[in-house]
This record gives structure tokens, C-alpha cells and sequence, in this order.
């Protein structure tokens, strides 16, 4: 599903327009976004958390040619599913 199937969906069940939908959907984005870039978590019960963790600096390897590279470390979004998302 892509978002514009995501916006669909959701003003078929709602009494939203497509317009207020996606208005909507961006700006529950945009909050995860900001809280994730100030480095706090975001839990929504029965779907999951979002989180940032850091990664730490590694050796990997070019696919192509077989020379090590180095991975700088970075901080990377973590999504860990509730139990309850499928089941």
C-alpha cells in the first residue's frame, strides 16, 4: 500500500475528505519526525514504537570489487511491533 492507497482507505472509512486525510497523515508524520529527531520514543499501543538507536562505525565490504570500507557510525530509526499489530 502506498500513501496515496493509505489516504484512500482511510477517508473511505471516515467522513474526511481525501484532502483532510492527507493533512492528517502528515501531520501525525511530521510529530513522529520531530519527537524521533529529539531523540525521544513514540509508542502507539497495539501497533508499535518507533526509536532511534546508534550504530556503531564497522568494517564492511564493496559488493563490486571486494575492498573493505569503512561504515561511519549513525543514528538510525528503530520500529519494534506490538504484540497485538497481527495477532
Amino acid at each position: 500500500m502506498n500513501k496515496a492507497q493509505l489516504i484512500d482507505a482511510i477517508a473511505s472509512k471516515t467522513t474526511l475528505s481525501k484532502k483532510e486525510t492527507a493533512g492528517v497523515l502528515e501531520t501525525i508524520t511530521g510529530t513522529i519526525k520531530g519527537s524521533l529527531k529529539r531523540g525521544e520514543k513514540v509508542s502507539i499501543p497495539g501497533f508499535g514504537t518507533f526509536g532511534i538507536t546508534d550504530r556503531k562505525a564497522r568494517t564492511g565490504r564493496n559488493p563490486r570489487t571486494g575492498q573493505s570500507i569503512e561504515i561511519k557510525a549513525r543514528k538510525v530509526i528503530k520500529f519494534k511491533p506490538s504484540s497485538k499489530l497481527l495477532g
